[in-house]
């Protein structure tokens, strides 16, 4: 199977470069299933149920969100109605819609997608992700019903990402951290079949600081003061993420690559 998953999706900009991008983008490298991290869609904090409609359109079979997952209110709602669309396991007991689901992919193969959110350096305390993914990994194992599955750790801390990635390696196809907007180098296939990438990057601009027009951010490191709120970056962005191959028999990673597309960073693609 052919897998793709997009970082963070930061504001219009960011949704401007996955309609424009992605439809293409299946056709060219004959995408089975496509999974994009939603969570910053809507002015930078969360995601709004029109440009989660977008995001649907414009080619994603999966939508997962982060700790900013119902900073919009309407997605309190919509998400209850929109099964493509997935808030981390361990949000909150009382959150609506899932944290995992069982997807169909082309060819009548199936995906199981899930996020958890980590612990460490978070501004509010999340239940344990470990303990969060091990009772949906052990319910669908690579091989059974599932012929790949795909991970979302959002998470601050690249050490926390790291043991996850090693938590789940051999019983997921694909372990892939968001949350930090910088694409990392460490694209590899884990020693028991894990394709892993500890963050995504953003979905763009990145002419900015972590996707937010760059004034306020800098104006607040320098001066300590806050003058307005944030708002994000309006050039034209950059489409991170990484690209996956699996083997449909044993859910296990056969070659992964970075994912680079428009904007300023360097072009990487499969």
């Amino acid at each position: 199977m052919k897998l793709l998953f997009l970082g963070d999706v930061m504001g219009r900009s960011g949704r401007s470069a996955v309609a424009d991008r992605l439809p293409a983008l299946r056709e060219a490298w004959g995408l089975d299933f496509v999974v994009v991290n939603g969570e910053n869609a809507s002015s930078g904090a969360g995601l709004t149920p029109a440009h989660a409609k977008g995001l649907l359109e414009a080619g994603a079979d999966c939508v997962t969100l982060g700790d900013h997952a119902f900073d919009q209110k309407d997605m309190l709602g919509f998400i209850e109605q929109e099964p493509r669309v997935l808030r981390p396991l361990n949000f909150a007991k009382g959150a609506p819609g899932k944290g995992a689901r069982l997807f169909n992919a082309r060819g009548g193969r199936k995906v199981l997608v899930a996020q958890v959110l980590g612990q460490v350096f978070m501004k509010r305390p999340f239940d344990d992700p470990f303990s969060a993914i091990e009772t949906v990994l052990k319910a669908h194992p690579l091989g059974g019903l599932a012929q790949a599955a795909v991970v979302d750790v959002h998470c601050e801390a690249t050490s926390e990402k790291m043991a996850l990635g090693h938590y789940c390696d051999g019983r997921a196809s694909l372990v892939v951290g968001t949350h930090t907007h910088v694409p990392t180098g460490d694209a590899q296939i884990l020693p028991d079949g894990t394709a892993y990438l500890t963050d995504a990057g953003m979905c763009g601009d990145y002419d900015s600081v972590i996707g937010m027009d760059k004034a306020e951010p800098m104006r607040r490191f320098i001066t300590g003061m806050s003058k307005t709120r944030f708002t994000p970056a309006m050039g034209e962005a950059t489409l991170s993420g990484v690209y996956v191959e699996t083997d449909d028999r044993t859910g296990r990673a056969t070659r992964v690559r970075m994912i680079r597309q428009g904007g300023r960073l360097e072009q990487a693609a499969p």
